[in-house]
Order: structure tokens, then C-alpha cells, then sequence
């Protein structure tokens, strides 16, 4: 009787092993074998930046015959943290791009310029994906990517809204297919939309997505067009703090208002720790007393860490569900490159 005890209790035992969710180990290593690949295609074809590679080789791995099982079973919790928790790593460091001088240097017609760039994209984007019914916070996100920048933004717009991860991923599919369209298609734009150099950097700035995408555009038209599409884009950067803490407070609302009631237990914070943590970092860089080595060092890290992060959520996108909407999701992601990429030709003009 002791013996069929013993034996029972080592099968329960094995089989609560084998149901045991797999740990989180196999999906990092995967992120990482994704970020050395991104970082070799951006060696071989330096015009693809890191990041958008990484996303590409996160949507393939998640495809691909003979891969696609692990990525999606013994690595999905790995890769699931490295889609958030390294996000919010890679967008606190971001903030030490961006210091106040910057946003003064660049003037306050600009300001104003991107203010409205940002204001029309995101709104002009949100209320033209609820109208095409898309699901979840598809259209939160995109308008989001879109108005912002990219990828990074709609991860930590999507910390605290509460997005399904499917909805996360294919809006950081489309934006950074989008994003990448940009860097072949605006530079044919340059001198047939009457810019110069500055101009066409200002332009870029406003209307490209990621940090990445921004550099290979405009680094087309020289030295001068880089310098203007950086700045103008970090002041884009900046405004992801207020735009995460309003949504922060929607979601609040919105969950007291489903409860009838102010819900009980944790409430999630108005400003979440990263965005807090991306403040500081600005506060930072503005003291001007972090040297240059530390700097670039950061730099390398972000990019890294946000490479991991993409490589994350593109391996949760699934192309089935993602052609069932694909007419309704290419449509918003046309019409809200247009929105953008008009709002902010008419701003550079107006400004220049």
C-alpha cells in the first residue's frame, strides 16, 4: 500500500512538472539571439534600422516552420517579458536623448507645430479606427505609434491601458511597416515638395515614427537635415509622459465607471514608475554633467533593450488575424501616414 502511495505521488509530482508553466529563460536567450540578428542585418544594410529588423524577425520567428512552436510555447513567457519589462527599461533610458535646452533651441513656432501634429494625428487616427470598428485598443495604439514614436510608444501606452498582446502586436506591425516605407519613400519627396535640407529634417522629424526610422530618413539630405529631424522629433519623444498619464487616468475612469464604482484593491498609479523614471532622465541629461561615454553607453543599451522588446511583440503577432483585419488596418495606417505627413508639411512651411 506504501509503495502504490509513494508511486502515485511521483506520478502526481511528474505530471505537476510537466503542467508546470515553462520558465522564462528560453524566451530571453531567444531575444537575445533576435537582437544579434537584428544588429548584423543593420551592419550588412545600414539604411534598416536595428529596432525595425528586430520587429521583422520577431513576426518571422513566430511563422517559421520548426520555430514557431517553441516561440510560441516554451519561450512565450520570456518573450512576453522582454515585450514589457524591457520596454520599460528601453523607454526610461530613452529619456536621455532629450534634455530642456534642446526643446528651447529649437524655438517655440515649433513647439507649437509639433503640438498640433501630435494633437491631429492622434485624435484625427483614434477616431478614424473606431469608426472602422477595429478591435480592442487597436486604434488607441496606432494613433499612439503614429503621433509619438512608433513602437516605443505604443508599449508603454499599452502598460497602462491593460492591452491584449495581440492588439499590441499588430499595431507595432503596421507602424513599423509604415516607418519603414518612410525611409524609401519621403526622400523622393525632398526637392518635389520645395524643401532644402533643414526643411526636409524638420519635416521628417515631425512625421516618421521611431527614432531610427527618423536618422536613416534624414540622413539622406545631410548633416543639417539630421540635426533638424532629431530635435524636432525628441520634442515628438517628449510628449510621451503626458500622453501615457492621460491615459492612465482614462483607464482609471474607465474601470470605476465598469465596476459602478471605485474599484477595490491596488489601483494602478496616475504616472507609472518608467514614465517617472524617463522624466528623470531628462532632468538628467539637462544638468549637463553626464559625460559622453556614459551617453553613448546609454544609447547602445536603449537600442538593445528596446531591440530585445520589439523582437518580443512581433513574435505575438499572428498573420491569420492579422489578414482578417488587414483591410480595415491598412486603411487607418494609410490615412493616418497622410494625416501626419500633411498636419506636418503644412507646419514646416508655416514656421519656416
Amino acid at each position: 500500500m506504501a509503495v502504490i502511495s509513494a508511486r502515485a505521488a511521483g506520478s502526481a509530482t511528474s505530471a505537476g512538472a510537466a503542467a508546470a508553466p515553462p520558465g522564462k529563460l528560453p524566451g530571453l536567450v531567444m531575444a537575445a539571439g533576435g537582437v544579434a540578428l537584428a544588429w548584423a542585418v543593420h551592419r550588412l544594410v545600414p539604411a534598416v534600422p536595428m529596432l525595425t529588423a528586430a520587429v521583422v524577425l520577431g513576426i518571422a520567428a513566430a511563422h517559421l516552420p520548426g520555430v514557431k512552436a517553441r516561440v510560441r510555447g516554451v519561450g512565450r513567457p520570456g518573450l512576453t517579458l522582454a515585450g514589457k519589462r524591457l520596454m520599460r527599461i528601453g523607454v526610461v533610458l530613452l529619456g536621455l536623448k532629450l534634455s530642456l535646452g534642446d526643446v528651447l533651441g529649437i524655438g517655440w513656432a515649433t513647439v507649437a507645430m509639433v503640438l498640433v501634429v501630435v494633437v491631429a494625428t492622434f485624435f484625427g487616427t483614434l477616431w478614424l479606427g473606431r469608426r472602422l470598428g477595429l478591435r480592442g485598443d487597436q486604434p488607441l495604439l496606432i494613433a499612439t505609434g503614429y503621433s509619438i514614436c512608433g513602437a516605443s510608444a505604443i508599449g508603454a501606452v499599452s502598460e497602462v491601458s491593460g492591452s491584449d498582446e495581440e492588439d499590441v502586436a499588430t499595431s507595432v506591425a503596421l507602424v513599423t511597416l509604415c516607418g519603414t516605407l518612410a525611409i524609401a519613400v519621403l526622400p523622393l519627396l525632398h526637392h518635389p515638395l520645395g524643401l532644402d535640407d533643414a526643411q526636409f529634417g524638420r519635416w521628417v522629424g515631425a512625421g516618421v515614427h521611431d527614432v531610427g526610422q527618423v536618422v536613416a530618413t534624414a540622413q539622406t539630405a545631410g548633416p543639417s537635415a539630421l540635426g533638424e529631424a532629431v530635435l524636432v522629433k525628441l520634442m515628438r519623444v517628449a510628449l510621451l509622459a503626458p500622453l501615457v498619464a492621460a491615459v492612465a487616468v482614462s483607464a482609471r475612469r474607465r474601470r470605476a465607471h465598469a465596476h459602478g464604482r471605485a474599484p477595490s484593491g491596488k489601483r494602478p498609479p496616475l504616472v507609472p514608475l518608467f514614465v517617472v523614471g524617463f522624466l528623470a532622465m531628462v532632468a538628467v541629461r539637462s544638468t549637463g554633467a553626464v559625460p559622453g561615454a556614459v551617453l553613448d553607453g546609454a544609447q547602445h543599451a536603449q537600442e538593445l533593450l528596446l531591440a530585445a522588446a520589439l523582437f518580443g511583440l512581433g513574435s505575438a503577432v499572428h498573420l491569420p488575424s492579422l489578414v482578417r483585419t488587414g483591410g480595415r488596418v491598412a486603411a487607418l495606417g494609410l490615412c493616418s501616414w497622410v494625416v501626419i505627413a500633411g498636419v506636418s508639411y503644412a507646419g514646416v512651411m508655416l514656421t519656416a
